[in-house]
Order: C-alpha cells, then sequence, then structure tokens
C-alpha cells in the first residue's frame, strides 16, 4: 500500500510484538475503564483478558493481514486488514493516544482507499456507534449501510471519476 507520508510505516506483526498490541489495545479502553473504579490490578488482569480473547477471535479471520503502523520510525498503532473478495475490511485501525489526532489515521485511510479503488472494492469497518473515529470516517466518505446493535458497519465506495482525498 502506497502511503503519502514517508515517516508511516508498516510491517507484518510478529511474536515479540504482542506486549506492544496489549498496550495499544490497554489505550483504547483506557477511558472506559477509568469509569470502573478497579484497581489498576485489575484492570490490567481484564485487558489481557480481553486482549487474549480478541486475539483468538480476530486470528480466525481469513486473509487478514496483521501490521503494526509506525510513525517516524516509533511502533504507534495496529492495522488489522481483511482482503474480502468485495472489499478491504478494516478489522481494527487504533493508534496510542498520544498519536492520535496527527493525520496518521487519514493517511493510512487514504492509502487504503486508493488500494481498494485499484481493485475495484469498497472499505469497510465496524465501528462503535460512540466512537470518536465515526467522525473522521463520516468525513472522508464512509456511509453506515448496517446497524449491529453497538456498531455500524460503515462502508466507503468509489467510481473512476470520484476524488480519494
Amino acid at each position: 500500500m502506497q502511503l503519502t507520508d514517508p515517516q508511516i510505516t508498516l510491517r507484518p506483526v510478529n511474536e515479540g510484538d504482542f506486549p506492544f498490541l496489549l498496550t495499544v489495545y490497554g489505550s483504547i479502553r483506557e477511558d472506559e475503564l477509568m469509569q470502573t473504579g478497579w484497581s489498576e490490578q485489575e484492570k490490567l488482569g481484564f485487558i489481557q483478558m480481553q486482549f487474549d480473547a480478541q486475539h483468538r477471535a480476530y486470528s480466525g479471520y481469513p486473509d487478514t493481514e496483521f501490521l503494526v503502523i509506525a510513525y517516524a520510525g516509533a511502533d504507534v498503532g495496529r492495522l488489522y486488514l481483511q482482503h474480502q473478495k468485495n472489499a478491504l475490511h478494516i478489522v481494527d485501525i487504533s493508534l496510542l493516544k498520544e498519536y492520535r489526532r496527527r493525520g496518521i489515521g487519514h493517511t493510512l485511510l487514504s492509502g487504503l482507499f486508493a488500494k481498494a479503488n485499484s481493485q475495484g472494492k469498497v472499505v469497510q469497518i465496524h465501528v462503535e456507534k460512540n466512537n470518536p473515529a465515526r467522525k473522521l470516517y463520516a468525513e472522508l466518505g464512509f456511509q453506515p449501510v448496517a446497524d449491529k446493535g453497538l456498531y455500524l458497519l460503515m462502508r466507503k465506495e468509489f467510481d473512476e471519476k470520484a476524488s480519494l482525498d
């Protein structure tokens, strides 16, 4: 996938990345866990249990790439991408809190759009209804196509004349 910012790179996940991926997962659950009143040990145990369950579930998705997102040489997030017949399905895209709102997600999504468009595919993602990133997805042209309870399935379609930005 071609990215317009040379500081952003992707590489396949390896066994040594699991502590980092756990940290990324914990960062996306941080606000939620602050409301529990749990001790730090209880929070860490919960995060580990949930991360392990999520990893097992995602590992069962066929034709999925598990990628680490790096920015300026530092690991900053994860991108899990399933290659379906007619879609690039974003299983997960997450950045550490301190790297959000810097244009990294926009750059990654623009690269995915170009790749999908060149392959005649759509880009889709399940998004929690209260996820602040929904605003970015809507600004980039994702449309809700199915209500899945806590989640919306959102899709970005392309035509030859559409701009990717």
